[in-house]
């Protein structure tokens, strides 16, 4: 029983310690149904940084106090807003097209949506080219649009605070990073002076780095001349041993066939040949030599064969009429 109890005291105390973090969570934030959802809602001034895969593309979302889903169709290059009603079926859909990208052929330059979202009783889409134009809409419940920003970028995410809205993008060279304020409502957003901070980031390249920390150049040659010195030294070294590796395959080789060849040419001396072999010698050779020649049989016979005649071989079928009638 002691074990028992100790096992149910440490369950206890262990789903004690885990809601705890829940309930200070739940506790410390209550839920808006003006704020995004999907996104979190952060402060700003609170010293919590915001993790970068919050900046993500959010191709649908729902909202539950208008009881909505805004959605993204790529196919027809528009935003629906979907209403449902309470029977448990669709009835209203409304669509807003991004871009008109037919009978276009400058695909880069279509603007397409990246990111949807929900906010204080807008509808928001983010739709954006694959070159550098980019802007967000700001629709109303009936998919008008009441605002328009637009930007000298490529985005695809951005994510809404209490006080500020955040538009993310990336560059082949870099990233792009706009802040609209929301002081005004997000009706009232603008890239003016003074409602918006704007930052277009460009990272260098090696070869500006390399100017900027070797402006004359002596590291930068040092470096190339030990790089190619050693590089010559590995392939020498390689060469080398690859040739003695060839010479003492040979080598052995050499010695495995000259071992062979001594072992094959090892012949009986003067001394131990007996007359029995010279004997074998002399009639081999004599049959070869009686061999050279066929025998010939030296009567000739003469036989005259007749033969009855016939035009066929008749010469005087194969003359020229025409010599024969001038004859005449």
């Amino acid at each position: 029983m002691n074990i028992v109890n100790r096992l149910l005291t440490a369950g206890f105390l262990i789903l004690s310690l885990c809601a705890s973090p829940l309930r200070a969570q739940n506790d410390g934030f209550v839920a808006d149904d003006t704020v995004l959802t999907h996104f979190e809602t952060n402060n700003p001034q609170s010293g919590i940084g915001v993790d970068v895969n919050d900046f993500l593309p959010v191709q649908a979302c729902y909202v539950g106090n208008q009881d909505m889903f805004v959605v993204i169709d790529s196919i027809d290059n528009t935003v629906d807003i979907v209403f449902r009603n309470e029977k448990m079926s669709f009835d209203t859909t409304i669509r807003v097209l991004a871009d008109e990208p037919r009978g276009r052929h400058d695909l880069v330059n279509i603007l397409r949506p990246k990111s949807v979202g929900y906010y204080d009783g807008y509808v928001l889409f983010l739709a954006s080219s694959k070159k550098d134009s980019s802007y967000l809409a700001v629709l109303d419940m009936e998919g008008n649009e009441v605002n328009r920003v637009s930007f000298g970028c490529c985005s695809y995410a951005f994510k809404v605070f209490p006080d500020e809205l955040i538009v993310v993008g990336r560059n082949p060279l870099g990233y792009d990073i706009n802040v609209l304020d929301l002081s005004n409502g997000i009706a009232n957003i603008s890239l003016e002076e003074g409602h918006a901070t704007r930052l277009h980031y460009h990272v260098p390249k090696q070869a500006d780095r390399i100017r900027e920390s070797d402006p004359i150049g002596i590291g930068l040659t040092v470096v190339a001349v030990s790089v190619v010195f050693l590089a010559l030294l590995c392939i020498s070294l390689i060469l080398k041993g690859y040739g003695k590796l060839i010479v003492k395959t040979q080598d052995r080789k050499a010695n495995k066939v000259a071992a062979k060849d001594s072992a094959a040419a090892v012949m009986p001396s003067p001394s131990e040949t007996s007359g029995e072999i010279y004997a074998a010698i002399a009639a081999a050779i004599y049959m070869y030599d009686e061999e050279m020649h066929d025998e010939e049989n030296t009567v000739i016979t003469i036989q005259k064969v007749e033969r009855a005649w016939t035009p066929w071989n008749a010469k005087f079928y194969n003359m020229n009429h025409y010599f024969n009638n001038n004859k005449r």
